[in-house]
């Protein structure tokens, strides 16, 4: 399958994967220059006045935050944050969403490790609403909002209705955390800067590889006093690493290239959509589903009725045939999704955009007849 995606000349869904140790490095040094001075010193346990200290306060500037604070992990980020938070409030009851990454990716770190409890405002494919927050039957000390729900498709709430969301959580004398892994891509949605937004909670956590290509790290942002704390307990959880500088370097990297794009990329993925949802109709597809049909940030997903083998199997001679590659991999959802259901993530970023709403109704027709060949209908 790797192979089938480098042999490509052309790639709809571009990936990390399948990227030489040499490649990375080579790209690296190529764009390092114009985002920090490389004369200066390797950091040595992200001392402040090195390269993590510069994205730090960089990353702080950017979201509106007194401070910011880089972590390893962002599962590490999270819990740190909601800890601290637990802590000040007096409360160990978090208000999240069954979806969301703190339920579903970090192996419930939050009751493991830090003794806390989630509780649910709803369980709805989509974020929480004032009505539902205030009809929570016991308090909470924190109310945590992943924006976007990716679970759910990438999915955001209108800029009225997450106000009031957060509205609801004040007046219940709770705390705001945003997971913003992808913050970076939500203002065109919203219709906001990343200031504006973030400045409805009380902290945010955002990450340097999802939307701006990093190679790992994320950041903690919010009021000094509380960063300052996360920086003690980040030292406890084994997140005071000796040196970061590739990944802090690779994040700058991404501030200065991804970042500005992001908006494009969210327009062109509504034109992406459009053409995928066009051509598996005009090839006869019987059911299908591009979640959502518009999508809020430059990352949707694509539902087919057919096992993960036959389509990661049509799609690898699609690239063979062809030399394009359409889509990444497909996966079984969880049990909750009815059987014989496949579904893939697309991010429509800077490989993407040379592609007509043409383009990719050739492809998808393509894509649907070897579908079709390994009997898939």
């Amino acid at each position: 399958m790797i192979a089938a995606w480098r042999g490509s000349e052309r790639r709809l869904v571009d990936g990390p994967s399948g990227v030489t140790l040499r490649e990375r490095l080579d790209r690296l040094l190529a764009d390092a220059p114009t985002a920090y001075d490389l004369d200066k010193w390797t950091d040595v346990y992200g001392n402040d006045d090195g390269i993590v200290g510069e994205l730090e306060r960089r990353t702080a500037e950017l979201l509106g935050m007194e401070a910011a604070a880089f972590f390893p992990t962002g599962t590490m980020a999270q819990q740190v944050a909601l800890r601290c938070w637990a802590g000040r409030t007096g409360s160990a009851t978090v208000a999240g969403h069954p979806l969301s990454h703190l339920e579903v990716h970090e192996r419930d770190a939050y009751a493991v490790v830090s003794g806390l409890r989630m509780v649910h405002a709803t369980r709805a494919p989509r974020l929480p609403t004032a009505g539902e927050i205030y009809d929570l039957q016991e308090p909470f000390g924190t109310l945590a909002l992943e924006l976007p729900l990716r679970e759910a498709g990438f999915v955001l709430p209108q800029w009225a209705d997450l106000t009031a969301t957060v509205a609801a959580a004040r007046d219940r004398d709770a705390v705001v955390h945003f997971d913003g892994a992808r913050l970076w891509e939500c203002g065109p949605h919203f219709g906001r800067t990343l200031p504006e937004t973030a400045a409805l909670a009380d902290s945010v956590y955002v990450s340097f590889y999802k939307s701006l290509g990093g190679i790992s790290g994320a950041a903690l942002a919010g009021p000094e006093d509380f960063i300052e704390e996360a920086r003690a307990w980040r030292h406890r959880y084994g997140g005071q690493l000796f040196q970061q500088w590739p990944a802090a370097l690779a994040a700058l990297v991404g501030l200065d290239r991804e970042l500005p794009r992001l908006p494009e990329y969210v327009a062109h993925a509504k034109v992406v959509a459009r053409a995928l949802g066009d051509g598996l109709a005009e090839a006869g597809v019987p059911w299908f589903r591009v979640n959502p049909a518009v999508p809020h940030t430059h990352e949707f997903q694509v539902w087919l009725p057919h096992p993960p083998e036959v389509l990661n199997e049509a799609g690898v001679r699609l690239a063979e045939d062809t030399g394009t590659t359409l889509f990444r991999q497909w996966f079984e959802p969880d049990a909750a999704a009815p059987p014989g259901l496949s579904m893939t993530e697309v991010t429509v970023a800077a490989a993407a955009m040379e592609w007509t709403a043409a383009d990719v109704r050739a492809a998808v027709a393509e894509f649907a007849g070897r579908v079709g060949a390994l009997g898939g209908g």
